[in-house]
């Protein structure tokens, strides 16, 4: 990494500081979808004024797409004086509920203890803001690069990606003739490379009933004992086959390399009232109960023995319980994603993190899908990765944070990459 380029981006330290407040009291809140306009306004006038083209689109017709609540994403391209490769940071502008147990404002950005607090911090508006840092002081150091530089602020990564990346690779802005290198700064620490994600499969499941008065059970078919036997025969039978499969990926943490599963909600009988109702229930026996789940699978199983995994264990109750009816419906998947540790962005960052950091990176895998999977898959570019800073253990967590130093260094490694992708090679 040059010395004038480490030099600016630590003069810039209070300008990452304030962008990244400006983000996040930004309260991109997903679902519903919120101000996705406004943040993609807002990084589009600062993207701009730095010399970027940029491009404002939305996902019309995904997934939560509505007029009240749009899907905006922002692509804003710099073009180098020469051509060359595309190096392109992507990073999603939503962030998740706010949830209990605050003890700073959760859209204040305040500072305390060299962090700065909110909710986004470190999911991911810290990488966003880091990436653009690099970007700029890039561009401030080396008005003669090749190829061109592409920063992304993109929709709905929270709930699946399909109103950010996954429109914008269908419409070809990930195509490999187009970008060559992808960095996404999730929170994987500033020291990993995070190389992919496991697999997802997300379903409901409700079991079938026949409503009855409350006082004569016996008259009607409870669905909540039905779902009953359902979770029975997950904690006797699935739980336990999940605890016993591990995965030679390197995800982290380590309870991540076993195949889990987790139950996202349970409802069953009458919808729950408002907060100010007070009135008593109704005496009714419950003709349906549901649940989702969450089953996240590793790269050694496949979907279809997912879905047959759980498609079984209901057939066999439907054989052995009397009157037992279900529907299982499957809501999303995703495919185990991985990127060689070859690969030429792998490779690179490796080398700017061992330069920055003073030691080699750790190679990791994500415990939850993110973003790659739709560059990977719709897009076809494999060659991309995970960087960033922050912790992702406190990713939805109250009181979540991102450390500022943290993100200086990792600005530092975002540049020293550019260097090595952008600049043509200087002889001996």
């Amino acid at each position: 990494m040059s010395t004038i380029l480490s030099r600016i981006i630590a003069a810039k330290r209070d300008d990452l500081i304030a962008l990244t407040q400006d983000l996040v009291r930004i309260p991109t809140l997903n679902p519903p979808g919120q101000d996705y306009r406004l943040i993609c306004e807002y990084l589009d006038t600062r993207l701009r004024a730095r010399g970027f083209e940029t491009q404002l689109v939305r996902a019309f017709g995904t997934p939560g797409d509505s007029e009240k609540f749009p899907r905006w994403n922002v692509v804003a391209r710099r073009e180098g004086a020469q051509p060359g490769e595309c190096v392109h940071f992507n990073s999603h502008t939503d962030v998740v509920e706010v949830g209990a147990g605050w003890t700073f404002d959760p859209f204040g950005a305040e500072i305390s203890n060299g962090r700065i607090y909110g909710r986004g911090t470190c999911d991911m508006k810290g990488g966003l803001a880091a990436s653009i840092i690099a970007a700029e002081a890039f561009l401030e150091t080396h008005t003669d690069f090749a190829g061109s530089i592409e920063i992304s602020g993109t929709a709905d990564e929270e709930s699946g990606g399909y109103g950010g990346v996954a429109y914008l690779a269908e419409q070809g802005f990930f195509d490999p003739k187009r970008v060559q290198h992808v960095i996404i700064p999730e929170p994987l620490n500033k020291d990993r490379i995070c190389l992919g994600h496991r697999g997802g499969w997300w379903a409901e499941i409700e079991t079938k009933g026949e409503i009855a008065h409350g006082s004569m059970p016996f008259l009607g078919d409870c669905a909540v004992r039905h779902m009953g036997a359902v979770l029975s025969e997950f904690e006797d039978k699935l739980y336990p086959a999940m605890a016993s499969r591990f995965t030679e990926m390197p995800v982290v943490p380590e309870g991540a390399r076993q195949s889990t599963m987790n139950i996202n909600s349970i409802h069953g009988g009458q919808k729950e009232q408002d907060e100010d109702f007070d009135g008593l229930p109704a005496h009714c026996v419950p003709d349906s109960c549901r649940i989702t789940i969450d089953r996240r699978f590793l790269v050694e199983e496949s979907l279809e023995d997912v879905r047959s995994e759980v498609s079984k264990l209901l057939e066999g109750l439907r054989e052995t319980r009397a009157d037992f009816d279900y529907e299982l419906t499957e809501l999303n998947s995703v495919l185990p994603s991985m990127t060689d540790k070859a690969a030429p962005v792998v490779q690179t960052v490796h080398r700017a993190i061992e330069e920055v950091i003073g030691k080699p990176p750790e190679y990791v895998a994500s415990p939850g899908s993110y973003d790659q999977k739709h560059i990977d898959r719709i897009g076809k570019l494999k060659n991309c990765i995970a960087y960033g800073p922050g912790i992702l253990e406190l990713a939805h967590k109250p009181d979540e944070y991102i450390g500022i130093d943290d993100m200086v260094d990792s600005a530092c490694v975002m540049g020293a990459a550019l260097e090595t992708l952008l600049l043509p090679e200087t002889p001996d």
